[in-house]
């Protein structure tokens, strides 16, 4: 609450709640399709339990659960003290969050029980997809309502990327999700072809850009000045970063295509603004990460403040590896290598996850009226924990990754492979193990938060003074 405005706290605090419950859940089923790569008897010969049926729970989980509903905690949050004033439509906004929760839970249904329209990231068939249209136009008018009743004439730049990002999602996921039904749980594309293949990757790779980025980096440029206690680095670099981020992450999707019968002049469209990508993420990298100057003695004591600044550092990571790896002769040893999944662990554990933790470990005392976390020297070890987990995970995968690439395109004197695909498969399961080390770690680190947080917003009890205690007694 600042001064007598009263702030809608009910649903970010929903939200942030089941921020914590669903990142425990889509990383424990992260850690068991791990394990069954390299066990897999693990799926006891239950079809709802295969790998192939909990690895879309696993990404929707961990993507649209945990980031999602952090994404509408923070926004919420937000907009509403930067606009100074309570959130537009609060019972539209509470619709927002059983509406989601009710996406959630539907996925975690129809998912394993094989209920899919096999698409990347939009596997939820039509009932769920308009659902979801329905949830997320609401968030729209919650989100622009807020601004547009704001008391500040200025829109910070935290809210420009959260509204171009709530803006593009919609528009994606509505033109990506176009079918036609044939009953309650089957529906086919409108699109045919190499066509379809271009919308879905027009969605998956700006899912990627918007839902992925675009929210998480309002989430940087709120909670990172305002965790250093100090202005952004450069407001007109945020701006210049905000125009062209989103003007060239909307043509870079095609890169997903390399090699396919997408038209050639697609495949280097999409490389071509893959490349120039790099410069306006590192100039948000570099602007988060100055915020910083004059204070960087603060990382010493403040462990949310590693969360943020580590996170940065993984996006600018992320965001240097993804263009290199649309450069279509790297592709050629890249796609569909293990080295394409130590890249996007890279970008959703090390930048998405991290600055969520950071984020929520700064919001959950303002929430609940606490001074700060239960336990600060527990947000140090899950930062820790998880740091080791991560990279132990994509060095992992990076290491497999190149050598799967290697493996599958050596060939021998008289043209004939010199590997089999089963041999690069026995090749790659140390590294399997490494990255189920890895994954377990981070785990723990997310078990370690849930405890803190669960400790942290507890109803705390009235303690009677020992010497009154003891004169009563």
């Amino acid at each position: 609450m600042d001064g007598t405005i009263k702030y809608n706290e009910k649903v970010v605090r929903q939200f942030a709640l089941a921020t914590v419950v669903w990142g425990v859940v889509g990383m424990a089923v992260g850690v068991l399709i791990a394990a069954q790569l390299i066990w897999p008897a693990l799926n006891f010969d239950v079809p709802w339990l295969s790998y192939g049926r909990l690895r879309p729970l696993h990404t929707n989980a961990v993507i649209f659960a945990f980031g999602g509903s952090a994404l509408f905690a923070t926004a919420y949050w937000v907009v509403q003290r930067t606009c100074q004033t309570p959130l537009f439509a609060p019972r539209l906004a509470s619709f927002t969050f059983w509406g989601w929760q009710t996406v959630i839970v539907l996925a975690a249904i129809t998912l394993p029980l094989g209920i899919t329209q096999s698409k990347e990231y939009a596997e939820l068939e039509w009932p769920i997809a308009v659902l979801i249209a329905v949830v997320w136009v609401s968030y729209g008018i919650v989100f622009f309502g807020t601004i547009v009743k704001r008391k500040v004439r200025h829109i910070y730049v935290a809210n420009w990327f959260y509204g171009a990002f709530i803006i593009t999602v919609a528009v994606l996921h509505i033109v990506n999700n176009l079918v036609i039904p044939v009953s309650l749980t089957k529906s086919y594309p409108i699109y045919a072809g190499a066509v379809d293949a271009m919308v879905q990757w027009w969605y998956g790779h700006n899912a990627v850009g918007f839902f992925l980025t675009a929210g998480f980096l309002g989430m940087m440029y709120y909670f990172v000045p305002k965790q250093a206690n100090r202005p952004i680095y450069s407001y007109r670099l945020s701006i210049v970063h905000f125009w062209a981020l989103i003007s060239i992450y909307m043509w870079a999707g095609p890169h997903h295509l390399h090699y396919t019968a997408l038209p050639e002049w697609a495949q280097s469209l999409g490389m071509v603004f893959s490349l120039i990508l790099l410069a306006p993420s590192w100039g948000g990298m570099i602007n988060g990460i100055m915020t910083l100057s004059g204070a960087w003695h603060k990382l010493r004591t403040d462990p949310i403040l590693k969360f943020l600044i580590v996170s940065l550092s993984f996006y600018g990571m992320a965001t240097f590896e993804g263009p290199m790896m649309s450069i279509k002769t790297v592709n050629a040893l890249s796609h569909y290598t293990d080295w394409t999944i130590g890249h996007v662990h890279a970008g959703a554990l090390g930048w998405v996850a991290f600055i969520t933790f950071g984020a929520l470990y700064a919001l959950f005392p303002k929430l609940y009226g606490r001074e700060t976390m239960y336990s600060v020297k527990a947000i140090e070890l899950h930062f820790w924990i998880a740091t080791i987990g991560v990279v132990l995970y994509i060095a992992a995968m990076w290491i497999a990754g190149v050598m799967q690439g290697l493996m599958w395109r050596a060939v021998n004197d008289d043209g004939t492979l010199t590997y089999t695909f089963i041999e690069s498969l026995v090749a790659t399961y140390p590294y399997y193990m490494v990255r189920l080390l890895g994954g377990v770690l981070f785990m723990a680190g997310m078990l370690l938060m849930a405890w803190n947080v669960w400790m942290t917003t507890r109803p705390q009890r009235e303690t009677v003074p020992t010497t009154i205690a003891a004169q009563e007694g």
